[in-house]
């Protein structure tokens, strides 16, 4: 199915699960094992990824939903894009406050609000690639005495700039998996 016409897309089912056992556990569908990942490592880890987004956007069928109820490439890339701003944003909040709340991101929301399946490939692959190289410098700049400094999600989950980077990156590669890239 493409997205060729400006109708809203089939909904996809809101994704409630707290991933947060991704920090303790090895991912099972994607391989990801946070405690086999130098926190040290995020930023270069997240340059090396990039191109492989940018690359998934650039095929023929980026739009086209290989299911009505998932996620094309070009979706998928726009909240992987979003998901860089969203925890670039509380990467900054950790490091400038003390304990800070994170605002609630809705993410399918901002999937319908901004038509990620009308955004175009190239844009979103600029944006993305921005994103990431943005992300991966706020990383690179933590320092050793930052690593376990912390925030909180609205539903009260605690994170130290160290989890949240390894729970930032499962998304990441995560997603690059469900888009075979």
């Amino acid at each position: 199915m493409t997205s060729d016409s400006h109708e809203t897309p089939p909904a996809i089912e809101p994704d409630t699960k707290d991933w947060t056992w991704v920090l303790d556990e090895r991912c099972p569908e994607c391989g990801y094992a946070a405690p086999d990942v130098d926190p040290t490592a995020i930023g270069t880890t997240v340059r090396a990824l990039a191109p492989r987004w940018v690359g998934a956007l650039s095929r023929r069928d980026a739009r086209d939903r290989p299911a009505p109820a998932t996620w094309s490439v070009l979706e998928y890339s726009a909240h992987v894009r979003d998901v860089h701003l969203v925890f670039g944003g509380r990467l900054a909040s950790m490091l400038e406050h003390d304990d800070p709340l994170f605002d609630s991101w809705d993410q399918d929301a901002a999937a319908l609000d901004d038509r990620y399946d009308l955004q175009a490939p190239a844009v979103v692959a600029d944006e993305l690639a921005d994103a990431a190289d943005a992300l991966a410098d706020a990383f690179d700049a933590v320092t050793a005495e930052e690593w376990d400094r912390p925030g909180r999600r609205s539903n009260g989950s605690v994170f130290t700039v160290r989890s949240l980077g390894l729970y930032f990156l499962h998304d990441v590669v995560h997603h690059l998996h469900d888009v075979g890239a």
